[in-house]
């Protein structure tokens, strides 16, 4: 044993001691006779006694006499992981709570637990150990029902439950084998007792078409009917835009506009505008007047705060309002008058605006444009398209040109722009992939990310500087001990990242993406990149935006889709009647923090249904592809393997297990699988050929083999 190795095990014993419920506290020179101390050896007790103090074990009286720490209790919720262990997420920590599986005690995914904080060097997660649970998080569970002779047992869909649940049989509710349920958890069990629960629903074979994503949508407690009260309340909202509407709005009827979205879009609540001004350019962003409809408090508004956002699932979207709203006169439909808010901003040459003008409008949109066809007229100079629409060819060019300045504006700062290829699912009309492959981000998708981006920041940096109550986008900047890790990582490629005191500007990372772009590891670096940074979120406090590097930003551009878009409107409409008071101000004063924390919930768990059912559909996909050779890119490595993404955006593990050629060894430093033997390595970045093994649906797993 080494000198290290006996000094650790004898401050573990110093400390087990000083636990004891019998001990008391003592001096030093009590605690030498009592724990048999020699003289010589008193130097090591006091440095293991400095030792345990510093990491917060124990505590030091005025009298002079040593007594163990007292264990603060702090609670929070519990995050379970499949190998037992789990995390639990405390407000104001910074980071989760590492809980080992022994330490457990009972508690199951979302709990509301109490815990003890075990005290840790500087450097290391700190650990915890579960003393009670306060509240059970799962109330109700997803799972498939297998039958048995006189019971059943359902199977958690969600991993993290760990657990299979007893159902009785007159409990089951006629379930079969095969059938997708929701269960009622009636019982959590104890130790050797397994959950008890019954059957409230039973959505489908597992073999039907659809009950796949039904099941996400029930798991994830996504909100799909409205209420026949909310439905009532719809049917009232005029179908027409009158005369009484218009009244004190701005006209801007007889402006060139138009709308521009992917070709299945329904909702259409953005249209944008363009003139110029001598030499500045006039853009205007104008948004769906939603708020005009939502009145605040109706039964309509209340859902739409507890739905949050539209969630986008890959066959069917569920809607924050009403499609009759949403589709209907909420929708900036062609050579329709529909009611807006404008943001009209005066643009110069640097991409600077140098005016702007926030107002209530009625607007007519001119054409109702699709990426395909803007791309067609500007990048692809497609003959025929551009006949179809040569009035508004000349405004497409000046777009163009306005949003190469901005975009390079932006990009000088530092903004950050991750380029990474989202997922397209084609389902056919049973429900089932036929193709997956990447979204196209062409000239004109990023043509109304740069018209969106400058208008949000306008109306966000105006709203800042008149001091009212308002919901901002915030980003915070990334943790320093994130950006020292992937600092040290990047070295190994040979990139570096200057990283002031303690922080990082977005500036250095958007110049890290532009060395690695077209390079074999600019899709490693990209997303260890994005891992190494903090989610945006909504707020009251304008704090900055430092993915995008704007110290002013907001979402002004969808309360079709977005609560806090919604929410916005009101202040600003509010605000331009001259109605926002001492009263109305101390109003939203009292509520917007709460609708910026439910609106930052909603969002999380929208996408994370949203990404299991792409990944759900990417392991239907590839399970008929069992056995096909594909090439991909190493997207990952670890002990247990190497991830291998394909070109069309599946991944899938290559287990060290299948690596029989050699004992491969895993060096962290930089991300490689290296053969003890051959010296054969497999790293970030490596094309590689590789089949098909398997694909799992139910742990939404894809396992490669290496190609022979």
């Amino acid at each position: 044993m080494s000198n290290i190795d006996k000094y650790e095990t004898r401050k573990k014993m110093v400390y087990e001691f000083m636990c004891d419920d019998m001990y008391v506290p003592m001096k030093i020179k009590e605690l030498c006779i009592v724990l048999g101390v020699k003289k010589e050896d008193r130097p090591q007790l006091e440095q293991i006694l400095l030792d345990l103090q510093a990491e917060g074990r124990i505590t030091l009286s005025k009298r002079g006499k040593y007594s163990k720490s007292e264990i603060k209790k702090t609670v929070g919720v519990f995050t379970a992981h499949q190998r037992g262990f789990g995390f639990v997420t405390v407000e104001g920590e910074h980071d989760d709570i590492f809980i080992p599986a022994e330490y457990v005690n009972g508690a199951m995914h979302m709990d509301t637990v109490e815990i003890t904080i075990s005290p840790v060097t500087t450097g290391r997660r700190k650990e915890g150990k579960v003393v009670s649970i306060i509240e059970r998080g799962m109330k109700q569970i997803v799972a498939t029902y297998e039958a048995s002779d006189n019971f059943g047992f359902a199977v958690p869909d969600n991993t993290r439950f760990g657990t299979d649940i007893f159902i009785p049989k007159e409990r089951s509710k006629g379930a079969m084998s095969g059938h997708k349920v929701v269960v009622e958890i009636t019982s959590y069990g104890k130790k050797g007792k397994k959950p008890e629960g019954k059957v409230v629903e039973i959505i489908g074979h597992i073999d039907d078409p659809g009950t796949d994503i039904l099941s996400i949508v029930r798991a994830y407690d996504l909100p799909v009917d409205f209420s026949e009260k909310i439905m009532h309340q719809v049917q009232n909202v005029a179908k027409d835009v009158t005369s009484a509407d218009m009244a004190g709005r701005m006209d801007l009827r007889d402006w060139m506009m138009v709308t521009i979205d992917g070709e299945d879009a329904k909702d259409l609540d953005d249209a944008v505008s363009l003139y110029m001004d001598g030499e500045n350019y006039v853009l205007g962003v104008h948004i769906a007047d939603v708020s005009n409809y939502v009145q605040e408090h109706s039964a309509l508004d209340v859902e739409a705060l507890k739905r949050g956002t539209s969630v986008y699932l890959v066959d069917r979207v569920i809607p924050m309002l009403p499609r009759e709203l949403s589709n209907g006169i909420c929708s900036l439909n062609e050579g329709c008058d529909r009611l807006a808010l404008s943001c009209i901003m005066t643009i110069n040459k640097k991409g600077e605006v140098i005016d702007h003008k926030i107002a209530e409008t009625v607007i007519k949109t001119n054409r109702r444009m699709t990426y395909t066809n803007v791309k067609k007229i500007l990048a692809d100079k497609d003959a025929a398209v551009i006949e179809e629409y040569k009035e508004l060819v000349p405004m497409f060019e000046k777009m163009e040109e306005l949003a190469a300045i901005l975009r390079k504006k932006r990009m000088k700062r530092g903004s950050i722009d991750f380029d990474f290829p989202e997922t397209k699912v084609v389902l056919d009309e049973a429900g089932r992939p036929i193709d997956i492959k990447p979204y196209d981000r062409n000239v004109a998708t990023k043509l109304i990310e740069d018209f969106m981006l400058i208008a949000n920041e306008t109306v966000a940096e105006d709203y800042f500087w008149q001091e009212i109550p308002f919901v901002y986008r915030t980003h915070d900047k990334p943790d320093s001990e994130k950006i020292a890790k992937l600092s040290t990582f990047i070295n190994n490629f040979g990139y570096t990242l200057h990283i002031g005191t303690d922080e990082v500007h977005p500036k250095e990372l958007q110049k890290l993406l532009m060395k690695v772009d077209g390079t074999d590891e600019e899709s490693l670096i990209s997303r260890l990149t994005l891992r190494s940074m903090k989610q945006a979120r909504y707020t009251t406090a304008c704090t900055g935006h430092f993915g995008l590097a704007a110290n002013y930003y907001c979402h002004f551009t969808s309360p079709i889709r977005r609560y806090p878009d919604l929410q916005i409107h009101r202040i600003i409409k509010e605000n331009i009647r001259g109605r926002m008071n001492d009263n109305r101000r101390e109003h939203y004063e009292s509520i917007l923090d709460a609708v910026a924390k439910q609106a930052s919930e909603t969002e999380r768990r929208a996408e994370e249904a949203e990404r299991e059912t792409v990944k759900l559909k990417k392991c239907e996909y590839m399970s008929n592809h069992i056995g096909e050779s594909f090439e991909g890119v190493i997207s990952g490595v670890t002990e247990w393997g190497f991830f291998v993404e394909l070109p069309n955006t599946v991944e899938g593990l290559v287990r060290v297990t299948d690596l029989t050629d050699d004992f491969y060894e895993f060096y962290e430093d930089t991300y490689e699988l290296v053969g003890s033997a051959t010296n054969k390595r497999y790293k970030l970045g490596q094309k590689i050929k590789v089949v098909v093994d398997s694909a799992d649906k139910i742990m939404r797993t894809i396992d490669f083999k290496l190609a022979e």
